[in-house]
């Protein structure tokens, strides 16, 4: 959401979109503040409800936490938004196609473990992220020579390349470059979560 508080650390706000002023999505929200002859955080003020694109994180840090050993992969991408980040879209497939297969700070094992087990461990979602008897069917077969993520701030919907099927709850939910009508998801209660 666009939200005027934490202005202050990001280097640059985008709109991603703004229901009173739609025509605003996409623009610097410093421009449109310049524009309107006021602050950025009233700019954002009028502007909700909407959402924005916050630049703040330095490359060099999220390659510095990728590799710790505790830290897991997940994102933050709000689906309902109307334009929004591309991290929702390209997460997983970034980081299994640039700091996996490019970069090489990350074994392919190593990322899966960061997206899967740790995170359903630390959680405490039993028979999650793990391949075994009697687990919940949760799988995403990719090609990793060509798994990479597509999604931008202007194209944020745009598919990966190299994902060829999800399998939620045992039902395929995508196939082929395109979703399935299968509705397999549920909500997952916490339990307890493992020390580590």
């Amino acid at each position: 959401m666009l939200m005027s508080d934490p202005l202050g650390t990001a280097r640059r706000v985008v709109v991603s979109w703004s229901e009173p002023y739609p025509n605003k999505a996409g623009q610097d929200l410093a421009d449109i503040a310049s524009c309107w002859c006021c602050a950025p955080e009233e700019a954002a003020r009028r502007l909700s409800p909407g959402g924005g694109i916050y630049y703040k994180m330095q490359e060099d840090d999220v390659r510095r936490i990728v590799t710790h050993p505790r830290s897991m992969i997940g994102s933050d991408g709000l689906p309902h938004d109307t334009h929004p980040h591309p991290r929702l879209w390209g997460t997983f497939p970034r980081v299994l196609g640039r700091y996996v297969r490019e970069l090489k700070l990350l074994t392919l094992p190593q990322a899966v473990r960061k997206m899967t087990s740790l995170p359903a461990a630390v959680f405490g979602l039993e028979d999650r992220g793990v391949l075994k008897e009697g687990a919940m069917a949760d799988l995403t077969i990719f090609d990793d020579n060509l798994v990479i993520d597509e999604a931008t701030y202007d194209r944020p919907l745009q598919p990966s390349i190299g994902i060829r099927s999800v399998v939620v709850n045992g039902g395929l939910v995508w196939s082929n470059g395109a979703p399935t009508r299968a509705m397999t998801g549920r909500v997952l209660r916490h339990q307890a979560s493992e020390k580590t």
